[in-house]
Parts: C-alpha cells; structure tokens; sequence
C-alpha cells in the first residue's frame, strides 16, 4: 500500500534527490521500469530529480495530482514523422505536425528527410531544414538525413552536422528528389555509415518484386493489396541483412507489415546482423477485410495487411524481434488522396496518426491482453534507444521531465477535423478508441497548444568515431 511517509524513507530504493523542486507530481498509477505503481516525481530545471512513494513530503514550488483515472507515462519519442516542411508545407508543416503530436502525449519526433524540398541530403540541407522549423515547434525536433545514388560523401558529414542516421528506400519513393539506392548503392551508403557506426534505415520492399506484381489500379483494395505482396518485404530484408553482416553496419527496418518480413529480421539477428525494425499503428490495429473500397485514407506503402500478419507483428513486439512502435505520420492534401475516385494506383501512400498514435495501439493491445507500460515502452524507451537519446523515453531521475497525463479507460470516437495535422484526413474518422492524452509535458512546463512553441531543435549525439 502507497504510503505517506517523507522522501528519507524512500530515498535508497525510489532515487530521491534532497533538495527544493520546481514541481512535483503525484500519481496513483506511473509507468516506471516497465511497470505501474504508485509515484511522486520532482523535477528541477527541467529534469526529473528523483521519484518517491506517491504521498512522500517534497519541497516543491508546484504540485500537480493526477486524477484516479490518470497514468503518469514518460513523454513518447516518435522517431519517424514526416513534417515536409519547406517544399510540401501545404501537406505539413513544424507548427501542425509538433502541435498535434504535443496534444498525443509525444514530446520528442525526429523528421524524414523526404517529401521536403530540398530533401535532407547533405549538410547545407540540413540547415535548411532546421531553419524552417526554427521557433515553430511546441516539442523537440531531430532530422533524419537521406541516402540517394551520388551522396554517399555527404553521410558521415551529416552525421557530424547532426543527422541521427540516414533513410534510404529500395524502390521508387514517389517524389523525384529522393530516388533509391540500386543493390551497390545500398552496400555502399552501409560501408559509410559503418566507419562512424552510423545508422541507416532502409523503406524494405523489392523493386523487382513490386513490378512482377498486379497493378495497384483502381478501387478495389484486395487488388492494391496484391500489388505490394510480403514476398517482396522479405526479399528486401535480406539483402539488407546480407549487406549489414558484409559491412558490419548497423541497418533498421522501418514500417515491418508482414509475417515473412519478421522471419527475415529474425534470421538476420541470429546470424549475428546489426539489424532492428519497427511497425506502426496502422499494422497493429486496422486489417484489409475491413477496409473499404475506395477508402484512399488508409493507402500506406507496405499496404495494411490481414488479420494473420496482424497477428505475427504482435507476436514479433512481445518477443522482441520487432523493437518499436512509430506513426509514420505521413499526411498530404485532401485532393492527393484521389478521395474523388477511389483510386488506390493514383492516390499518394501515408498515413497521419501522429495524434492518436498511442491511444490506437492501447486500444489493440488491451483487446490483446497487452499491459499498458509495455505499450509504452515500445512508444518511447525503445524508441528514444534507438536515437541515443538516453536523457528521454522512461521517468528516471536524471532525464528530461518530459511527461504526458494519459486515461487509459476514456472511450471518445476520432473526428479527423479535431485533429491538429494540417489536412483532416485520417482512416480513424470515425473510429472508437479507448485512452484519452490529457496533457504533455515538456521539461516539467505543460504544453500550452495555443501559446508560444517552446520545442527544441536537436543534434543528435556526438560519436567519438565520426
């Protein structure tokens, strides 16, 4: 039973710091350590000073009580967004996509380097990049750069300039500014980016395999579906795989969507490839048989699959063979979607989820059995992991207070014209969710969505080898 005694009582086990603190906060439920309990966190200059019983005595400035209902979770890291700010700032931009990611509990997003223009290429890009988001984000930003045929020079200097790694595809991208790396490329960028032990990710699906498919025309949603099997994932895979045990580099698998993909990540790591992945909302909680023809809102590229790849992807998180949840936030204009035909050939590939991300994971997961802190922790320890961002992702004394209020029994329908993304189009209209954001926090000051952006613009973590 949560006790009330003062913070000397609990110093040795809970790592509270002595001392005056701006803010302490108490909650009857905190995801801490992969677990619930019960918590009072004081955060001083920003930071999390230490964690106690949840009626322990603070010295504190502010006090804020969680209701009865509220969990106290570390603010989520979404590592793949794409903002397409400059260029494509009618699709997104950093005022809308940060705010909207604020008001899902995110505090931290990195941006990919495409569908901007110019795309994150090379240093001078880079700049361009974080210029165009300077002063307009209400969380922290990092940038993603890219690998194309030609700039494998440019990627050890973009890790330098700050770049948290490099996004390359294997196929068409579907902006011309961003072409894909041919098999000698893809080894090639590795063999850069393994002398500064930096990492590439890689859009894993088969040109050769795409192009032998059926046609993506038309409506009918089995016949996109068709058009991008799991068969060409899995090659793609496994040439990243081969590639990354050649060179010794280190290579992450984003948006994983089916079950031969998963055993193609899993055999990579056994024969000893540096070699992560993840998935996203879209894969976890919406299946083809329920998707609409002509629905457009819910074309992504690997296309949303059926309830047995659904199924393989939970199983893949729980083992740990896939080691994260991201959005994919991947939004465009209303007309892009082709909402006039139906045409899934015609209408761009994304999906924009970067507001309810978590909450459409929880509501998958508790149908699942799934426990909210390991949810989370997919959400934001794994994530921030795989960025280096060690100062974020978990309530820890030493880390930033980046904090979010989350109600895991709130049941609300999604409505996409509330949602704050520039365009409201969203394959959720309309959906029931269970689990409500209630507030963020960012650095212990709660994001005011209306107010002044106070998010900071990041660099990624030095590398002694770079």
């Amino acid at each position: 039973m949560d006790g009330a005694e003062g913070p000397a009582g609990s110093a040795g086990s809970a790592g509270w710091a002595a001392g005056p603190v701006d803010l302490v906060v108490r909650a009857a439920r905190a995801v801490v350590d992969g677990a619930e309990r019960p918590v009072s966190l004081g955060v001083r200059a920003g930071r999390i000073t230490g964690l106690a019983t949840r009626g322990a005595a603070w010295d504190a400035a502010r006090e804020l009580v969680l209701a009865d209902d509220e969990v106290l979770l570390p603010g989520l890291v979404d590592t793949h967004v794409h903002v397409n700010e400059p260029g494509r700032t009618e699709w997104e931009g950093f005022a809308s996509a940060t705010r909207a990611a604020a008001a899902g509990g995110v505090t931290t997003i990195v941006d990919m380097p495409l569908n901007s223009v110019p795309a994150t290429l090379d240093p001078a890009a880079l700049e361009v990049k974080r210029a165009a988001a300077a002063g307009q984000c209400a969380v922290d930003v990092g940038f993603w750069g890219g690998a194309v045929p030609g700039n494998a020079d440019a990627l050890v200097p973009l890790l330098r300039a700050g770049a948290f790694g490099a996004k390359c595809f294997l196929l068409d991208s579907g902006v011309p500014e961003f072409p894909p790396l041919d098999p000698a490329g893809l080894e090639e960028a590795m063999t850069r980016l393994a002398a500064a032990d930096g990492l590439l990710l890689v859009h894993a699906e088969d040109a050769e395999g795409i192009a032998a498919a059926t046609g993506p025309g038309g409506p009918v949603f089995a016949d996109f579906v068709a058009s991008r099997p799991p068969s060409a994932e899995a090659a793609a895979v496994r040439a990243v795989a081969r590639a990354a045990l050649r060179t010794g580099a280190r290579a992450h698998v984003v948006h994983l969507s089916s079950a031969v993909g998963l055993a193609e990540v899993a055999a990579a790591r056994a024969a000893g490839a540096r070699l992560t992945a993840e998935t996203c909302p879209h894969y976890l909680a919406l299946d083809a048989a329920h998707v609409p023809d002509g629905a457009t809102p819910f074309k992504c590229c690997p296309p949303i699959r059926d309830r047995a790849e659904q199924d393989a992807l939970w199983a893949g998180l729980l083992d740990g063979t896939i080691d994260c949840v991201v959005s994919d936030h991947s939004p465009c204009t209303a007309d892009l979607k082709r909402l006039d035909t139906g045409d899934f050939g015609a209408a761009w590939g994304g999906i924009a989820s970067v507001q309810i991300g978590l909450p459409v994971v929880w509501t998958a997961a508790r149908e699942r059995g799934v426990p909210l802190a390991q949810v989370v922790s997919w959400m934001s320890r794994a994530t921030a992991d795989l960025v280096g961002l060690a100062d974020r992702g978990r309530l820890a004394p030493g880390r930033v207070a980046d904090l979010a209020v989350f109600a895991p029994e709130q049941a609300w329908t999604v409505r996409a014209t509330d949602l704050l993304h520039r365009n409201a189009v969203t394959p959720y209209d309309g959906r029931a969710l269970t689990g409500a954001v209630r507030s963020t926090w960012r650095r212990g000051e709660r994001v005011d969505l209306a107010g002044a952006p106070r998010g900071e613009l990041l660099r990624a973590p030095v590398r002694a080898v770079v």
